[in-house]
């Protein structure tokens, strides 16, 4: 295990190799067993003691310390829900039972029977008749058990990380209950939850470059999925009226904060409905799992507490660009007074760009992380929102929303295009943007037209980052703290 591991820590993973040598030899192969049988849990002794006082359970989980010598020994087990002390007696064993009991290391993996009791200091504790080591650790943990102190290897190493960093299990049942909470939200107000596939011959419903990948048999390039918005999208023309899925994306962009290149994200459609709608389910969504989640809708964040009782706030992205730069885009009529408003904000602009781009541009750069308490920002440019419908009294902006807490993006929705003729105009501008180098740029979904031509109900959609939703509701401020297995750069041993 290559980590912070100390020459004094490599002598003792040799001594536990040689250990194992002689466990063989003498006929006690450390990793003979199969099974154990648990009946009882750490969490339940501890929170119940009163049921199980004096009586005999079963348990099984890792040594995270052992103290004492002679007659009397005390381990620390850890079990998948909690800690507890383990109090040994040399007269409580049968033959030499005791002896083999002391052989183990920290780190080892036991199951043990015994009586439930408290010590002379009240200490809960199990008082065992048996132990069997069920499987060997030779690496040692880190030292004292205060967790990985390296976060890099935090993140290389969950498996380690979950055994001794405090606090680490619990986001993760966190994160479970989150999900399940999103869950059951949307399948009782009548969604269907389905599945749509990974890979595609197109990756589109979103503006990201893709991961690219070969299909052998078939000899073509395939992609992994960016969003699931599209396949979702068929499933109402199909006839279902309200979908959802809680699909992990693939983006092949740089990693920060609060983006890793797979992520998980829970999108939704619903037939018959607008993006006024859509803003009002993910309010009731946000809050309902807050409660669920933290018995309240105040969460503290970086920025300050925050309440996540609904209404959100809604204001225009146009009308924010203005509030905090003092230039009005949206009475703009040409892309050179853009331009020019532009290079005074020192928005760095790139080919390709309109008045459109340039206020998302304005917007990311002086509005986004001054937005604390929800708010859902509303109207933005055709320019960037090439699946969105067009509002009917300014065609230059769209039916689409994004919902910005303390600062970060944790939703996008919109009233769906479903003017096949409009769809295909604007299929045909990425696909020239993609073809003068923008990589980010939709490709053209020739089915998709097709799929809209069969006929799209007036439709509501959302996307939600779930891994965003989890850190809001935890407190951590890095994706990679609420990811079990995040995106990371291979260690290089030459």
């Amino acid at each position: 295990m290559p980590n912070e591991t100390t020459n004094e820590a490599s002598e003792v993973v040799q001594l536990r190799i040689e250990k194992f040598h002689r466990m063989c030899e003498q006929g006690d192969y450390p990793y003979a067993a199969t099974r154990f049988n648990v009946n009882a849990h750490t969490s339940d002794i501890n929170n119940m003691f009163e049921d199980y006082e004096g009586k005999q359970v079963s348990m099984a989980g890792r040594v995270m310390a052992k103290r004492g010598q002679g007659k009397i020994a005390f381990f620390d087990l850890l079990d998948s829900a909690g800690k507890i002390q383990l109090y040994l007696k040399a007269d409580s064993f049968v033959g030499d039972g005791y002896e083999k009991a002391l052989v183990c290391d920290i780190g080892d993996i036991i199951g043990v029977e015994g009586n439930v009791l408290k010590t002379q200091r009240g200490q809960i504790s199990i008082l065992v008749s048996k132990l069997t080591l069920l499987s060997k650790a030779i690496q040692v943990l880190p030292e004292k058990f205060h967790g990985l102190k390296d976060p890099d290897l935090r993140y290389r190493q969950r498996y380690v990380d979950l055994i001794v960093t405090q606090g680490v299990r619990e986001v993760f049942i966190a994160r479970s209950k989150i999900v399940s909470s999103v869950r059951r939200f949307m399948d009782g107000n009548g969604f269907l939850e389905v599945a749509t596939p990974v890979l595609s011959t197109l990756a589109g419903g979103a503006t990201a470059r893709p991961f690219v990948t070969h299909h052998n048999a078939l000899n073509m390039p395939m992609y992994m999925r960016i969003a699931p918005e599209l396949p979702l999208k068929r499933l109402i023309v199909g006839g279902f009226d309200k979908v959802y899925e809680i699909a992990n994306v693939f983006r092949n962009e740089g990693m920060d904060a609060t983006h890793n290149p797979e992520f998980t994200m829970m999108e939704s459609y619903q037939a018959y409905a607008g993006y006024e709608d859509v803003m009002a389910m993910v309010e009731s969504l946000i809050s309902t799992v807050a409660q669920e989640a933290l018995a309240t809708t105040e969460v503290e964040t970086s920025k300050g507490m925050v309440s996540l009782k609904p209404p959100f706030a809604k204001a225009r992205m146009d009308d924010l660009v203005l509030e905090h730069t003092g230039v009005d885009f949206d009475k703009m009529q040409t892309l050179e007074e853009a331009l020019e408003a532009a290079k005074k904000l020192h928005i760095e602009v790139k080919a390709g760009y309109g008045i459109g781009k340039i206020i998302e541009e304005a917007f990311n750069d002086y509005v986004e992380d001054k937005l604390l308490e929800p708010t859902f920002v509303t109207h933005h440019p055709t320019e960037i929102s090439p699946l969105s419908k067009r509002c009917h009294d300014d065609p230059r902006y769209t039916e689409r929303f994004e919902l910005f807490i303390a600062g970060r993006e944790f939703a996008n929705g919109f009233s769906e295009l479903n003017d096949p003729f409009d769809q295909r105009a604007r299929f045909k501008e990425q696909a020239d943007k993609k073809s003068a180098g923008d990589d980010e740029a939709h490709p053209y979904d020739d089915d998709y037209i097709n799929a809209l031509e069969v006929g799209l109900p007036p439709t509501g959609g959302v996307g939600i980052g779930i891994d965003r939703l989890v850190m809001l509701l935890t407190g951590e401020e890095s994706i990679r703290d609420v990811i079990l297995f995040p995106t990371m750069k291979p260690i290089r041993n030459d």
